[in-house]
């Protein structure tokens, strides 16, 4: 049996980039979790973090194998595994061009991640409090 190459596709209620409550704001269902480990399980590895970091970097935030492999002690074929995982986990999407396969940063992850660690928002003052500066 052979492994799918298609990137997993999850529900929109369950796909980690459809919302970016910080973590700090509300405490996370189990659901929003599961849903959320595959990217940072994808960043948890050096190599993939580095290439994740290498194609935002690029030039157009764009990157392909070729250009990529130079930066590693590893194999092609090891490069393009860990930009598998990183495009199966919805961090990266890849468009082939002629014989070369090129990876870009999806947008939408990059903000779900920003999001996920972002601090609570601050609540609003009360309006005793905003006269009280207002007034002094």
């Amino acid at each position: 049996m052979s492994k799918s190459t298609a990137p997993v596709e999850l529900p929109l209620a369950d796909d980690p980039v459809t919302c970016c409550v910080p973590l700090a704001g509300e405490p996370i269902s189990t659901e929003r979790a599961v849903a959320v480990v595959p990217m940072l399980k994808a960043i948890a590895d050096p190599a993939r973090l580095r290439l994740l970091s290498l194609v935002l970097s690029h030039e157009g935030q764009e990157a392909c194998v070729c250009d990529l492999t130079p930066a590693f002690d590893l194999s092609q074929p090891t490069i393009s595994h860990h930009l598998k995982v990183l495009h199966e986990s919805g961090l990266l999407d890849r468009e082939k061009q002629g014989t070369w396969v090129y990876y870009q940063a999806r947008p939408e992850a990059m903000e779900a991640l920003a999001g996920l660690f972002a601090p609570a928002p601050a609540a609003a003052p009360a309006a005793t409090d905003v006269e009280e500066v207002l007034h002094g």
